[in-house]
């Protein structure tokens, strides 16, 4: 009887606790939104946070609390936005295209400041003085940007520079944010032209480190018959909303800095 009472005791416990979990599980149960598992078998499965949610079941349950709108997968084809529009009973807005866009062309033409011997590692490189090239603006080259990318829309030249694949690419950011130089931007796939630099130095000084760097002459202002290029803290910039693409400020330029997207 000594062992037995214990375990009666315990076994009534168990039961009761039982049938208490039971209940509240009924009581305070949550039931998911059917749609939830319909949006996400429309979505790509790449869980690159492209749209700022850790994976596609979390952007699907973001379009469901209207946190997100189906535009942010950048990664989606239209079929697919259309099918998880229709879901949502909402209309998609139209968005620019846009494309990983490398602001740089030095690689192997630019100077190196001293024999980098370290991990082959742009973020690694970067905390050695700011890498081993004489422009502090520009590519390490050692491709952090390639291994990052879920997309393998990026490969690496024989100048030590990426190459980005527009039809490959997603614009879903990874590369952008992995760059410790900052040189690579998401830009409308529709400007067909862009600034192959980010040296902020003067003009003689951007000369002396890198043969095609902006030296800030201003040509490409005076080319450009809508106004869309100015040179701002030494560089050139591109008003995307302005540019025809028309290349008159490829044609001007000395340095061969402004380039067409291949």
């Amino acid at each position: 009887m000594e062992i037995l009472i214990p375990i009666i005791i315990l076994g009534g416990l168990g039961l009761g606790f039982g049938l208490v979990l039971a209940i509240a599980s009924k009581k305070f149960c949550v039931e998911a939104d059917p749609r939830i598992e319909k949006i996400f078998s429309r979505l790509p499965g790449a869980n690159c946070g492209a749209c700022g949610f850790p994976g596609c079941m979390g952007f699907a349950e973001g379009l469901i609390q209207g946190s997100c709108t189906v535009e942010k997968c950048t990664v989606s084809n239209e079929e697919a936005k259309e099918g998880i529009a229709k879901i949502l009973g909402v209309k998609i807005k139209e968005e620019v295209k846009k494309v990983a866009t490398l602001h740089c062309f030095g690689g192997s033409r630019a100077k190196d400041k001293y024999t980098y011997q370290g991990i082959k590692d742009c973020v690694a490189a970067n905390l050695v003085l700011g890498g081993q090239k004489a422009c502090v603006y520009g590519c390490l080259g050692f491709g952090d940007c390639l291994r990052v990318c879920p997309f393998d829309a990026i490969k690496m030249s024989e100048d030590g520079l990426p190459l980005i694949d527009k039809d490959k690419c997603k614009a879903c950011n990874k590369c952008v944010e992995i760059c410790p130089k900052k040189i690579l931007s998401l830009s409308p796939l529709s400007g067909n032209v862009f600034v192959a630099c980010s040296s902020h130095d003067l003009g003689k000084d951007t000369k002396a480190s890198c043969p095609v760097g902006c030296i800030a002459c201003k040509l490409c202002e005076k080319a450009c018959p809508v106004s869309a290029i100015k040179v701002i803290d030494n560089v050139a910039v591109i008003d995307y909303d302005k540019c025809t693409s028309c290349g008159k400020c490829i044609d001007v330029c000395p340095m061969k800095t402004i380039r067409k997207r291949g």
